[in-house]
């Protein structure tokens, strides 16, 4: 009798446990894995919460990433499900046969990029860097806006020389060693070395350059959820909407997250265009300017076409206050 109460419960509570699996397979689900970088807008939107109170009844994985480039090779590679990086990573994704579409844009931030020079330097054009040494990390939105600049004053990427860095960090002490004469960055890094790096950003003359970051998402994932998709853009949105208005706040949190000073990000923060845009033909086509340049630049192997995995027309359309920044 007590062996038959015994295999009573053990068939019980297998059967409870086989039950709870079955539930768990039919109504739990995948979780959307969002990649991000620290201080950008999608780290604002992980502490904003706005998302998960938009969809309680999904989990939400955050990863970050130091940078756009692994964050896209892991969308690539089905370890995320959606990102944001900035518009070179996208070209250099593309050119290299990942499987990733655009799904939305930033406005676009020309300020947040530039070069400087000490302050006591004798440069004070882009027509003086002839000869010249500049450091920037190679392929970046910094490094094309410099050989942007320096197509307008008449001069070719051949007409100075480059010293590729790994990192900003590495660019400042390069700059202020001396081993360069100037210092192509971006936004935290460049509010970063004008306030505290005894330097002068050289006025640039490009217009036709919008520095655009990028959202991104697995192909698989916009066919599958596009109301997802939808929905990750529309609380971005209006996460970047609440920054826009509460500058001196989100500096404060993001100096918090970063470790980087606030007075620094003060700085980055008031010139950055928060909000999120749809995707366009114009910005299409400005994405395909810089995807040709970057081929005539020998920057990608073979020339592509962005608008591949750019749709205009989303399964889905998120409704945005669009925001042109300072195009």
């Amino acid at each position: 009798m007590k062996r038959k109460r015994v295999c009573t419960l053990i068939i019980i509570a297998a059967f409870l446990s086989l039950t709870a699996c079955t539930a768990n397979e039919t109504n739990g689900k995948q979780p959307i894995r969002i990649g991000f970088q620290k201080g950008n807008t999608l780290h604002l939107l992980k502490e904003s919460r706005y998302l998960e109170k938009r969809l309680p009844h999904e989990k939400i994985e955050w990863i970050e990433f130091e940078g756009g480039g692994a964050l896209l090779e892991a969308l690539a590679a089905g370890k995320i499900d959606y990102g944001n990086a900035a518009d070179g990573s996208g070209i250099f994704a593309q050119s290299s046969g990942k499987h990733i579409v655009y799904v939305g844009a930033s406005p676009p931030n020309l300020s947040g990029v530039g070069v400087v020079v000490k302050e006591n330097s004798p440069i004070q054009s882009f027509a003086d860097l002839k000869g010249k040494m500049i450091a920037a990390n190679k392929g970046g939105n910094h490094h094309y806006l410099a050989l942007l600049a320096l197509k307008a004053a008449g001069l070719t990427q051949h007409d100075v020389k480059w010293a590729f860095v790994s990192d900003a960090a590495q660019g400042r002490a390069a700059l202020e060693s001396g081993e360069v004469d100037a210092f192509a960055t971006y936004d935290p890094f460049l509010a970063g070395v004008e306030e505290n790096g005894h330097v002068r950003t050289l006025s640039h003359h490009v217009t036709a350059y919008p520095n655009r970051t990028f959202y991104y998402a697995a192909p698989q994932f916009v066919r599958e959820h596009p109301d997802l998709v939808k929905s990750i853009l529309e609380e971005t949105d209006r996460s970047d909407r609440y920054a826009s208005t509460h500058q001196n706040e989100i500096a404060s949190r993001i100096a918090t997250l970063t470790g980087i000073q606030s007075n620094i990000l003060k700085r980055a923060t008031k010139r950055k265009n928060y909000g999120v845009n749809t995707l366009t033909k114009d910005i299409i086509s400005a994405q395909q300017q810089q995807a040709d340049d970057y081929y005539q630049l020998g920057l990608i192997k073979d020339p592509i076409r962005v608008s591949d995995i750019m749709p205009l027309d989303p399964l889905r359309k998120p409704v945005l206050k669009e925001s042109k920044g300072d195009e």
